[in-house]
């Protein structure tokens, strides 16, 4: 299949958990000999981050403008067996709109903020996507899944929705020795926004100070410049993906703190819970509705009910009990998450194209979601 794709970046994982979704999932794709083009436009905290300017599994268009960009951009869709958006892409409305009117085998949405882009198109609508595009779209990936999916075929019209989780490339993330800078009690990974700060204080940031002899490394960038830190925690404004693995591989434990929607939402992994996972790490998480269908407290993740808690996994729990919690998750991670799963998945999906109402729709992708499982 020719795969056309209108996303946030693939090209820089700078601030952004998009870059390595897309990249795993076109890796995948082209991996099962599918042709991947993916259509970025020149923003300049991208421009000066580039962690993968040329990947080599898809063909990249970075462009300036849209209206420069459309003519090559209607010429790759016109005969595109997929034709995708995906969420917060600069120009999605106006790519939407190219896509719905082309003649592309199959008009798709991948949202990978599906509980941010709910709630905005709750109140009229979001800068990448109005509510009237939606009923368009043939199938809407969402990297949420329960309730959320048949409030988007209910409420606003999709055809289907159906979860197309985010994943990673076991080939990128797996055990990898330790090294010394990243060598640490407990870690976290992730980009500043304010929603997820007061659990990072409580689950992070309270156990360093009660535990000044352990070390506490965070890695993340746009944390505000007046935050002040306790003394035995390193800031790393920002990890490049190859050494992600290295980084998770390197802490006893790492941390997982989901964002407001994505809470309320549930059924929403994010991309560095698998991510860690996949690399043996044990993993201390909050808690949302449907943590458990990814991952089992107590047996493949740690989920602390207070700050207190976490002090006791970090002071108290035996390494071997560490160490069992993190080989667990990543058996199931491997067996249930990987890049080469979500490419079967998409293939699936896409070949039962739904042209049934939204409920007959829904019951069939049920079946098919249950089949792959």
């Amino acid at each position: 299949m020719k795969i056309v794709i209108f996303g946030l970046s693939i090209t820089s994982s700078w601030g952004n958990g998009h870059a390595t979704t897309y990249r795993a999932l076109a890796r995948a794709l082209r991996a099962r000999r599918h042709q991947v083009i993916f259509f970025e436009r020149n923003a300049e905290w991208y421009r000066s981050n580039r962690d993968l300017p040329e990947p080599s599994f898809c063909k990249v268009h970075i462009y300036e403008q849209w209206d420069e960009v459309l003519p090559k951009a209607r010429k790759e869709v016109c005969d595109s067996d997929v034709a995708m958006v995906g969420s917060y892409c600069p120009d999605g409305i106006a790519a939407i709109e190219e896509i719905l009117t082309s003649k592309a085998g199959v008009k798709a949405y991948y949202d990978i903020d599906t509980p941010i882009t709910v709630a905005q198109l709750r109140s009229g609508g979001a800068e990448y996507l109005k509510p009237h595009q939606i009923p368009g779209f043939d199938i809407y990936f969402s990297f949420t899944g329960g309730p959320m999916l048949r409030e988007l075929e209910t409420s606003f019209g999709a055809k289907v929705a159906v979860p197309l989780y985010c994943s990673f490339d076991p080939a990128k993330y797996r055990f990898a020795p330790v090294r010394p800078e990243y060598a640490c009690d407990f870690s976290y990974m992730g980009t500043y926004a304010p929603d997820r700060q007061a659990k990072i204080e409580k689950l992070f940031c309270t156990p360093a100070r009660q535990l000044p002899a352990k070390r506490f490394l965070l890695a993340g960038p746009q944390y505000p410049e007046d935050l002040r830190w306790p003394q035995n925690v390193k800031h790393i404004i920002h990890l490049e993906p190859r050494f992600h693995a290295s980084f998770y591989s390197s802490s006893r434990m790492t941390l997982n703190v989901t964002r407001r929607e994505m809470v309320l939402a549930g059924y929403c992994p994010s991309v560095r819970l698998f991510e860690a996972a996949a690399c043996g790490s044990a993993i201390v998480s909050d808690s949302w509705p449907g943590l458990e269908t990814f991952l089992m407290p107590g047996k493949e993740i740690l989920v602390p009910g207070s700050w207190q808690d976490v002090v006791h996994y970090l002071s108290e729990m035996e390494e071997a009990e560490i160490r069992r919690v993190g080989r667990n998750a990543q058996q199931r991670v491997l067996a249930e998450h990987t890049a080469e799963h979500r490419a079967e998945e998409f293939e699936r999906y896409l070949e039962h194209k739904p042209t049934k109402t939204a409920a007959s729709a829904s019951a069939e992708v049920e079946k098919l979601t249950t089949a792959s499982s």
